[in-house]
Order: C-alpha cells, then sequence, then structure tokens
C-alpha cells in the first residue's frame, strides 16, 4: 500500500502543472504516436465493455467513445490530477452517460469493486507500462480481468533499435526525466501472460520500433 500511495503522489507532482495548463496533451501526441494505432485495432463487440488501466487526460477514452459509439468505456488511474483532468474532458464531450471513471492502482485493481463489472471485452494500457514500477503485474491483472473472447493492448516505447544511435541515446535520457523507462522485454512478457490464461499474444513494432503495441487475446468461452 506505501508503494501505491508513493507512486501516486509521484504521478501528481510530475503532471500537476501540467495538466492544468493544457501542456500533457499539447505536446504528447508528438511522440506518443502509437496511441491511435492502436485504438484503432481495438474494435470491441458492439455494446461491449472497454476499460483504460492509466486513463491519464482522458483522450483516448474520448476518441475511443468516438471510434466505437456503441461500446461502454471505463478508466482508471493512480493520480488524482491526471483523473481530474480526465473528468474534464469527459464533461466537455458530453460524454458522462457513456464514459466512468475510477482512482485506483493498476496492479490491485478490483474491476468489480469499482464499476461493478468483473471483466472486460477490451483493455488497454497506453504509455503506462513504462512508468508502472510493478508493470508485469499490472499487465497480469488486466488480463486476468479480460472477458472470454477478450484482449488486451499495449501501447508504449519500443527499444528504438532501428533508430540511430544518438537519438535514441537523446530520447532515453529525456525519457528519465519523466520517470519513463522503455521496456525492452514487453512482447516475451505478454507471451507469458498470454500462456497462463491459456491465450496467444501478437507484438507489433511501429516508426523503426520507436513504438510497440503488444496484444494479448484470451481463448472464448468453449
Amino acid at each position: 500500500m506505501a508503494a501505491t500511495l508513493d507512486h501516486g503522489a509521484l504521478m501528481d507532482r510530475i503532471y500537476r502543472f501540467q495538466r492544468r495548463f493544457g501542456f500533457y496533451d499539447a505536446t504528447r501526441k508528438y511522440y506518443l504516436v502509437g496511441r491511435d494505432p492502436m485504438l484503432e485495432g481495438l474494435r470491441p463487440p458492439p455494446g461491449g465493455t472497454v476499460l483504460e488501466i492509466g486513463c491519464g487526460t482522458g483522450r483516448n477514452l474520448v476518441k475511443a467513445a468516438g471510434l466505437y459509439p456503441q461500446a461502454r468505456l471505463y478508466g482508471v488511474d493512480i493520480s488524482a490530477e491526471m483523473l481530474a483532468a480526465a473528468g474534464s474532458a469527459v464533461a466537455r464531450a458530453e460524454l458522462q452517460g457513456r464514459v466512468r471513471l475510477a482512482l485506483a492502482d493498476a496492479v490491485t485493481f478490483d474491476p468489480q469493486k469499482a464499476f461493478g463489472h468483473g471483466s472486460y471485452d477490451r483493455i488497454f494500457i497506453s504509455y503506462a507500462v513504462s512508468m508502472i514500477p510493478q508493470w508485469q503485474r499490472a499487465m497480469a491483472q488486466a488480463a486476468r480481468c479480460l472477458a472470454p473472447g477478450g484482449e488486451l493492448h499495449v501501447a508504449d516505447f519500443g527499444d528504438m533499435a532501428e533508430l540511430p544511435s544518438w537519438t535514441k541515446g537523446a530520447m532515453y535520457t529525456w525519457l528519465r526525466w519523466y520517470h519513463v523507462t522503455p521496456r525492452p522485454d514487453l512482447f516475451e512478457t505478454a507471451a507469458e501472460i498470454a500462456a497462463s490464461i491459456g491465450g496467444t499474444s501478437t507484438a507489433h513494432r511501429l516508426h523503426r520500433s520507436f513504438s510497440w503495441i503488444s496484444v494479448i487475446r484470451k481463448p472464448p468461452a468453449r
């Protein structure tokens, strides 16, 4: 619990200024370039449930609501500052009837307690595993919350292996300033988690491996 509280406080300190003055979404669009391809790949069933873990400013939930007008959307974040920003974004888009939010830790999240739903058709994590200390546990918990036939989509920074070394080095240094650590074993971890639920995983490398998207698929009910 102490670790959870500490991480939540850290996220609040990092993003308090940025979210209140609109800097976060204005700057992130230039390098969180895996977000939209991930959202376009969700394709939930009509009337399906979609959960974002680490919903931040709510930007992704609002976009997903436009892409999938029949979906019911949910979002959790460990930062009260970011959750306040998400609530404002949802209200501006007049989506209060379709999007629900809750303050929660990705590792210990209880979906039934938060929203009254024990499982979800689609769950996505957008550029958050690189900021969650116990990211493997967070992904495993998300996979456990999948409905039969459900999918977990994770977009984040890749290993940047195809970029010039100086570009990669500069980017990694800049990310560390914001407590962001790309996960070079993301795809291996996803494969292990998929196997643990009897599912499969796929790996997608975009933008010369600057962006990675991992998808874990849970088998349908028999």
